[in-house]
């Protein structure tokens, strides 16, 4: 029930309609008894949102595109790891101090152990953006490799630099030893359901194929990718995994792991594979 003692949880982006962070935060609450909920905040400016969330002694927030760099200056202090990534994906708010903290790298690895190791693999990432970061950092942090690529070039190139690894323009992927391909972009997220980040016919150099984007939940890239015989993972594996670190952050209490899971596929419309 909601009252006087409810805790306020939310989602800073824009767009955020389309997020399944309620779904899931709020079906973990309901799970372990916790007076909180979790809404969606569509976020047209992005200081007086940060004020917000002090003014209204909201205690914690979810960060996605566009902010997840935007927001680092509006914070009060960094976890080291995401002071080191140069991106924020979670606030927490401790008496109103806000502390900015980076779970998307928990959720990329985690996701990818699923299926991989990472030690000694080398990953090609597409594109250099927040989540992207989080991405190559995991993979630097599990003793794997990485090159990326973006159409900012001196942003990959920055990237890179930051993380000790590669930045090259997709015409010299051939050139590139990568095994394992990340698509870090918002290619092929919807209505643009017939996009696709790189040519299909470059997929059978690699062995593994994972999309971070969720809606559709399989994408062409890894519709393409699965019909030349990679291995896929979609995007709601690295979205749950860092949802339950976060889940974790803010209420000090184990992630019921399942519980959000099943929340996600079913906000989906998709079963749990």
């Amino acid at each position: 029930m909601i009252n006087g003692h409810t805790k306020i949880y939310g989602i800073l982006g824009r767009p955020v309609a389309h997020s399944l962070s309620p779904a899931m935060h709020n079906a973990a609450f309901r799970e372990l008894g916790v007076n909180a909920i979790y809404a969606a905040f569509p976020v047209t400016d992005l200081a007086q949102a940060v004020a917000g969330l002090r003014g209204l002694n909201i205690q914690g927030a979810s960060v996605t595109i566009p902010f997840k760099e935007e927001i680092i200056p509006w914070l009060d202090s960094l976890d080291p790891q995401a002071a080191c990534m140069g991106a924020v994906n979670t606030v927490v708010n401790r008496q109103g101090r806000l502390t900015g903290y980076n779970t998307d790298w928990l959720g990329a690895v985690t996701a990818l152990k699923g299926r991989t190791e990472i030690a000694g693999k080398h990953f090609f990432i597409l594109g250099a953006g927040g989540a992207a970061r989080a991405i190559a950092f995991g993979v630097f942090q599990e003793g794997g490799r990485f090159t990326l690529t973006d159409l900012d070039m001196p942003r990959a190139a920055a990237l890179a630099r930051d993380l000790g690894g590669e930045a090259v323009t997709l015409n010299d992927l051939a050139q590139c030893p990568a095994t394992i391909l990340i698509n870090a972009t918002p290619v092929g997220l919807a209505p643009d359901v017939e996009g696709i980040p790189i040519d299909p016919n470059l997929l059978p150099r690699f062995t593994l194929v994972m999309d971070i984007v969720y809606r559709p939940l399989t994408t062409r890239l890894l519709r393409e990718a699965e019909l030349r015989g990679c291995a896929v993972i979609d995007g709601l594996q690295m979205l749950i995994h860092q949802a339950t670190a976060q889940f974790e952050l803010w209420t000090e209490k184990k992630a019921p792991l399942e519980v959000m899971s099943k929340a996600a596929y079913a906000a989906l419309g998709e079963v749990e594979k």
